[in-house]
């Protein structure tokens, strides 16, 4: 199919694979759970591909070329030459196609493709479907999408860029960047029963002498959870020979105000991501186009701490732009799960973890409205 007139030359299509075709492979293997609601996740089902098939439609009157692929199966091999990602389901098929585009190069449109109608809001119903998604990183919906596509196909819409999470874990003989996060990360321990145990600090780019020591200062420490160590004290926090100096990308740097954690882990958001996790967690809602950073301490023991007062300041907080957030991973095992809980990165004691914004922000189309 040759383009005709259109903004986008050639568009890749990211399509949800839907709970219904999930369990009805489940089904075929006798492994499917007995208390499916078959007939809703068929409704949900059929909602679904009668927006793809529109959407296709859309696509080819207008004249685009395009090419399918389902969720499960993108890589980045189906990127080529493509100049705008289309995933079609809600707001994880939205976040799934966005770890691909890690170069922030390629605009990205969400269509929610079983949206709540007018009806389900105002109509309160006994069995309510959990399953919709919000749609809130989707402009467009199954319902409007026969007007608002062909406007973003032309060159209208509205198209902006969201800041994501930049996440960089060193181990002892790696160091390994992870793709940047639009939402938000959790890093904890695997079990939700066991404590997370890590050392919080923030980094300082320094500079070092010819003789390997720090030229400005050195990191001041504050104890909280069930440690009593110090930066103070070199007994019971081992420095290296460069004092509190770590490096990322061989650039050094030096932890300061850094904390001893004991906890249920860590959240760190985007302003696109506040509104979901985090904002359940008891952060605060952000504007969705800054590009600071929040995160939030789960769950924080700090019962025996002599200054409680100032590590509960330290509970949860912004990250600004120019901020690095630092972790020293202190149990044996550990998680950071990446837009939820489909993609994660395994830690191991003594992984340290850099936390910034400087990940390339993503193009994404927003509702106008």
């Amino acid at each position: 199919m040759a383009s005709g007139g259109a903004f986008f030359r050639r568009l890749l299509v990211v399509i949800k694979q839907t709970a219904f075709e999930e369990y009805s492979q489940l089904k075929l293997r006798g492994q499917a759970p007995k208390a499916l609601r078959w007939k809703r996740l068929e409704s949900r089902y059929l909602s679904h591909k009668e927006c793809v098939e529109n959407l296709l439609t859309i696509l080819k009157a207008n004249n685009v070329a395009f090419s399918c692929v389902n969720r499960v199966e993108l890589d980045r091999q189906h990127l080529a030459d493509v100049d705008l990602v289309v995933a079609v389901g809600g707001d994880g098929t939205v976040l799934s196609a966005a770890h691909f585009l890690d170069h922030g190069t390629i605009p990205l449109l969400g269509i929610n493709s079983d949206p709540m109608s007018d009806e389900d809001k105002i109509v309160k119903k006994k069995k309510s479907d959990e399953r919709r998604s919000h749609g809130a990183l989707c402009a467009v919906t199954a319902a409007n999408m026969n007007t608002v596509v062909p406007k973003i196909l032309f060159g209208g819409g509205k198209l902006a860029t969201r800041a994501r999470i930049q996440c960089i874990v060193k181990s002892t003989f790696s160091e390994t960047r992870l793709v940047p996060a639009l939402n938000d990360l959790l890093i904890a321990n695997p079990s939700p029963a066991a404590v997370s145990r890590f050392r919080m600090g923030w980094l300082r780019e320094v500079d070092l002498d010819p003789k390997g020591g720090l030229r400005d200062g050195g990191g001041s420490g504050l104890t909280s959870g069930h440690g009593h160590s110090s930066l103070a004290d070199p007994q019971l926090l081992p420095r290296n020979q460069d004092g509190t100096v770590t490096r990322f990308g061989g650039i050094p740097f030096d932890v300061e105000n850094s904390l001893n954690v004991w906890s249920s882990g860590l959240w760190v958001s985007t302003a696109t991501g506040s509104s979901a996790a985090m904002a359940a967690a008891g952060g605060k809602h952000m504007d969705i186009y800054s590009s600071d950073l929040q995160y939030l301490i789960r769950e924080h023991m700090i019962e025996n701490v002599p200054n409680k007062d100032e590590v509960r300041n330290l509970d949860k907080g912004m990250l600004q732009n120019d901020q690095h957030l630092h972790l020293r991973w202190s149990s044996q095992k550990g998680r950071i799960f990446i837009d939820g809980s489909h993609l994660m990165h395994n830690l191991e004691l003594g992984d340290e973890i850099l936390i910034d914004a400087k990940a390339p922000p993503l193009a994404l189309y927003s509702r106008s409205d």
